[in-house]
């Protein structure tokens, strides 16, 4: 398929809540497989599709696990048990913050077909999961981050134990 181009912060796109996905048609095939691929050739584990200028409630994740699609996924249970750990996001290159996510998260969303689903997700992945699903309602981590990491930070020059809050991999 095609590498799409990720919009970067200050792109109105990332700013607005998306719609629902109404049709699940050939378009919306088209734009999940762009999004895998521009996912992958990004090296990111996430993508959403205001990231690339359409403003649907379509998403694609990967941790490691292999491709999940969510098409107008929703939250519908958090754990109370929580997770601090930095996040960074293909629209904000450069960049990373520590961010608390819920440990787990209960999604309910629709395949690629229309067929509705529920999955759970823990850890790395509900985190991931939690950022890409603020992208649909115009959320950016940074929006939600308790601090931002210094260049030194990401780039390792501090040891990971000294990052104060943090216990995840980055994104």
């Amino acid at each position: 398929m095609a590498i799409r181009k990720i919009v970067k912060l200050g792109d109105d796109a990332l700013r607005k809540v998306c719609k629902k996905q109404e049709k699940f048609d050939l378009r919306l095939n088209v734009l999940l497989h762009d999004m895998a691929d521009t996912m992958y050739k990004a090296e990111g584990v996430g993508l959403a599709a205001p990231q690339v200028g359409i403003l649907r409630r379509v998403v694609v994740i990967d941790v490691g696990d292999g491709l999940v699609e969510l098409v107008n996924p929703e939250i519908i249970e958090r754990s109370e048990e929580i997770q601090c750990g930095r996040e960074g996001c293909l629209s904000l290159p450069g960049r990373q913050g520590v961010v608390t996510r819920p440990m787990r998260v209960k999604v309910r969303a629709q395949d690629r077909r229309g067929v509705p689903f529920e999955m759970e997700a823990e850890g790395f992945f509900a985190r991931a999961v939690c950022h890409e699903l603020d992208h649909l309602d115009g959320t950016l981590y940074i929006d939600v981050m308790e601090r931002e990491l210094s260049e030194e930070e990401i780039e390792g020059h501090i040891p990971e134990d000294d990052v104060e809050g943090e216990e995840d991999d980055e994104r």
